[in-house]
Parts: structure tokens; C-alpha cells; sequence
């Protein structure tokens, strides 16, 4: 997998050649100088959210009802701030 980096102005002047290096990796597209945006294509984008769209979706861990999980009791009690 190939890592393109093209500047917004680079992108906007040709936006054929950031589709021709999604197809070999991410192309991450800087905004005065730091990332702002990444291209994928639309298969490498299915293959990270697995084809499904919601957030809740996306969020959702299957299995969870299988794990165990016990929140211990805290003992200690809130104190006031000391501003001072």
C-alpha cells in the first residue's frame, strides 16, 4: 500500500491523478501544510466500515452480550475543591 500526500491546491489542479494513487493506497490531502482530508477509494472505504452505514452500526460491537463485565464500587467520596 502506497501513502500519497498532495496539497488542496495539488488536488484541486488534478483531481485525476489523486484518483489514479487512491487506487494504490489513502491520499491524504493537506490544508496549509497538515492533513484535512483522505481519499479512498470506494472498496478500501467498504472494507473499513464493512459495508454498514448508521454510526450505531459502525459503534456496535457484536458479542458483546458474551462478555462479562463488573464495575467495581468506588469507596472514596467527592471532596470540595480547594480554589484557594
Amino acid at each position: 500500500m502506497t501513502i500519497t500526500t498532495l496539497s488542496s491546491r495539488q488536488f484541486n489542479q488534478d483531481a485525476s491523478k489523486a484518483k489514479k494513487a487512491a487506487k494504490s493506497g489513502p491520499v491524504i490531502i493537506t490544508d496549509r501544510g497538515r492533513p484535512a482530508h483522505v481519499l479512498l477509494t470506494y472498496n478500501e472505504y467498504k472494507k473499513i466500515t464493512r459495508g454498514q452505514s448508521k454510526i450505531a452500526d459502525l459503534l456496535a460491537m457484536p458479542g458483546i452480550e458474551d462478555i462479562e463485565f463488573e464495575i467495581p464500587r468506588l469507596h472514596e467520596v467527592a471532596r470540595p475543591a480547594d480554589l484557594c
